[in-house]
């Protein structure tokens, strides 16, 4: 293991990490999974941005409502 380790230029712990995440997976399953957590991390990115609009939009109103 620590001769693939170094080919590879990883840790033996990354490969240990990879392997209990990826191990019983096949590639469409790997690949599947890649681009489920690509699209959660753009939905969360989209959550975040409109989480800051409304808190915007929040603050404007209520500084308006004491004008």
């Amino acid at each position: 293991m620590k001769e693939a380790s170094k080919l590879l230029e990883i840790s033996e712990q990354t490969y240990y990490r990879w392997r209990r995440e990826y191990g019983g997976m096949d590639i469409t399953q790997a690949k599947k999974l890649k681009e489920v957590e690509k699209e959660n991390a753009r939905l969360k990115r989209l959550v975040a941005d409109l989480s800051l609009d409304n808190a915007i939009l929040k603050e404007v109103l209520g500084k308006s409502d004491c004008a």
